[in-house]
């Protein structure tokens, strides 16, 4: 399973460890990947990912996973956030006719 989040792909970072006499080590940060089941209105169920801590405060900021998804761009979601999203749209204009 790759450490990487499943909405908006942020992943592992590297950089410099900095000890009290300036002696650089290399390490990886990873990002805070939480398993949560997120609410779904217009498909009326539940999806399970894997997302980030900062990327599920953006979810509920925007009103959940429906709307979260729908304003953000495609060229800032994965591939699986983007079939998702097809989901959703197809979903909506269903409705809306």
């Amino acid at each position: 399973m790759s450490r990487r989040c499943d909405l908006t792909g942020i992943g592992s970072q590297t950089g410099h460890k900095v000890s009290h006499s300036n002696h650089k080590t290399l390490v990886r940060f990873m990002p805070n990947l939480q398993q949560v089941s997120l609410r779904s209105d217009v498909l009326d169920g539940t999806v399970r990912l894997r997302v980030t801590a900062a990327t599920l405060r953006s979810v509920e900021h925007n009103g959940g996973l429906d709307e979260f998804l729908l304003t953000r761009s495609d060229s800032k979601l994965t591939d699986k956030a983007k079939r998702l999203k097809r989901k959703i749209k197809k979903q909506v204009a269903a409705k809306a006719a």
